[in-house]
């Protein structure tokens, strides 16, 4: 069982930034693939970006592309979503995921997701 913590979310203006980090019980962190997922009030939860398992490459949503940067260190079991330029409409609780799929966007190939840390973008 992998438990995972999201931070770092809060209250930013529209063009700000935000890093959200998430921390991983699982001493075998590595061999995960690691995503971030968003979900706004009334929507369905989307795909934001990933990491696959021994750091072999990331991938985003054409949304967030060149905005936000995935990044994970192993050996302290962390997953940081850096994210730039952030527009109201992001404005969502974001989740942190764990699964065993080399590459997948959707939410069903992750196994273990945290709690969620709420991102606020005004306008």
């Amino acid at each position: 069982q992998v438990q995972l913590v999201e931070s770092g979310g809060g209250l930013v203006q529209a063009g700000g930034s935000l890093r959200l980090s998430c921390a991983a019980s699982e001493r075998t962190f590595s061999r995960y693939t690691m995503g971030w997922f968003r979900q706004a009030p009334g929507k369905e939860r989307e795909f934001v970006a990933a990491i696959r398992r021994n750091g072999d490459g990331t991938y985003y949503a054409d949304s967030v592309k060149g905005r936000f940067t995935i990044s994970r260190d192993d050996a302290k079991g962390t997953v940081t979503l850096q994210m730039n330029s952030l527009k109201p409409e992001e404005t969502a609780v974001y989740y942190c995921a764990a699964g065993l799929a080399y590459y997948s966007t959707r939410s069903r190939s992750f196994d273990y997701w945290g709690q969620g840390t709420q991102v606020t973008v005004s306008s």
